[in-house]
């Protein structure tokens, strides 16, 4: 068995993030749900039309 470790207390990372960063890391986020949703409804049609 390996050495057991005292745990060590969590730590806070902060960050400072523009308006202008944070406005495109929302469009890109919202790009790629939009991007999940179409390929789900892809994989849900093939399903049902019974495509491997």
């Amino acid at each position: 068995m390996g050495t057991l470790m005292p745990a060590t207390p969590t730590q806070t990372l902060y960050v400072t993030v523009r308006r202008d960063e944070l406005r495109q890391l929302k469009d890109e986020r919202d790009q790629l749900r939009q991007q999940v949703a179409q390929l789900n409804l892809l994989l849900e049609k093939n399903r049902s039309t019974g495509n491997p």
